[in-house]
């Protein structure tokens, strides 16, 4: 039992450097055409960008089927990844982008720091010159200021998105990111 709960565990950290991975070099890479509508204003409740998780669903279902199946361990390692899963829809699509009823914006500490993060990746343009690409790991927002001044040379980023804290964010619309 022990086992299993660690391979869980293990899952979900090592799903968030596959995460930010894929986030840098698939999401803002090759894979953009699906991306892009999150980088965008949403029209409805789903953006393109949402058969990631789709995908990433499917695999974890496959995991866990073939698991249960008798190859252990990878029910364990979709649990994980489903863990993970609704980690990402809590705090990324939930707390950063609104995108369930509950609105809540954090004043301090790390849920803080991660809302920050992700405003500071969505502050620019297109997918060239972001910061930040996980989704549960914020780097310190001082640093990621200077790699924001160090990839833009101080030119202006986007007005709604270069705001770096809930204090000075602009009011959320439902199509905002």
């Amino acid at each position: 039992m022990l086992l299993n709960a660690f391979i869980v565990l293990l899952t979900v950290v090592l799903m968030e450097v596959f995460s930010i991975l894929a986030h840098k070099y698939v999401m803002h890479g090759f894979g953009w055409g699906w991306h892009r509508s999150h980088h965008e204003p949403r029209t409805g409740w789903f953006e393109k960008n949402d058969l990631y998780a789709v995908v990433f669903a499917g695999v974890a279902i496959a995991l866990i089927w073939f698991g249960t199946e008798g190859a252990w361990p990878l029910q364990w390692i979709g649990a994980g990844m489903t863990a993970y899963g609704a980690l990402y829809f809590v705090a990324h699509d939930g707390l950063v982008h609104g995108r369930w009823p509950l609105r809540y914006t954090p004043r301090s500490g790390y849920l803080k720091r991660l809302y920050q993060a992700h405003r500071m990746h969505h502050a620019v343009e297109g997918k060239e010159g972001a910061v930040s690409f996980g989704f549960l790991y914020a780097p310190p927002v001082a640093r990621l200021k200077q790699q924001l001044h160090a990839l833009h040379g101080g030119r202006p980023l986007r007005r709604r998105d270069a705001a770096t804290g809930p204090d000075h964010a602009p009011a959320r619309q439902d199509h905002a990111h």
